[in-house]
């Protein structure tokens, strides 16, 4: 494992048994909470650090692991790190906006959002490579695997199904991933 992955995976497992022993405190001041309900700016990145429960790491952790390395390879350390918290940060101000709209108090814990950029960056670096998700193991192309995702994610938040779950956050962080990516193919082309 790579570095900078290396570095995210720990840091997310040391946080999360920080977590586990100090719950309360922790997502008190960690968690990404409503502007109206506790929001502190450091919450933006933060909450990307705390999970829900050791599938919701387990989960997160198997995305990064598999979408981070291959492009730490490709990218180098300092650009994932940029890449991933570019996505984390767009996915909490999508989160935001979500629950300012819906008056929802709940706070939003999570890497998710970066995990999800990560997949679009993966699936736009590398798009014909195969990728077999758990559930159903069928392997698809990357681009094909990272639209159906965004599909998903976009019908279960207008519909509200499988709620408590940041559905527009994730949406968020793929497109902060694009963002991203097209910021850095501009800025190549005029160099």
């Amino acid at each position: 494992m790579l570095p900078a992955t290396r570095a995210l995976l720990i840091a997310n497992v040391v946080i999360f048994g920080l977590q586990f022993l100090l719950p309360d405190r922790i997502e008190e001041l960690f968690a990404l909470w409503p502007l109206d309900a506790g929001f502190a700016p450091w919450q933006l990145v933060s909450y990307a650090f705390l999970h829900g429960g050791l599938a919701h790491i387990a989960f997160n952790m198997i995305g990064l692991t598999s979408f981070g390395n291959e492009l730490e390879a490709w990218w180098g350390a300092k650009r994932l790190y940029t890449f991933y918290f570019a996505s984390v940060v767009t996915a909490a101000i999508t989160q935001l906006a979500v629950t300012a709209s819906l008056g929802d108090p709940t706070p939003t814990v999570g890497a998710s959002g970066g995990i999800y950029g990560l997949l679009l960056g993966y699936a736009m670096m590398f798009p014909r490579r195969k990728v077999i998700p758990l559930i159903p193991p069928i392997p698809m192309p990357a681009w094909v695997f990272a639209l159906l995702f965004a599909g998903l994610e976009l019908y279960l938040g207008v519909t509200g199904t499988a709620s408590g779950i940041a559905h527009f956050a994730h949406l968020g962080g793929m497109v902060g991933g694009f963002l991203m990516l097209r910021h850095w193919r501009i800025r190549a082309a005029n160099d």
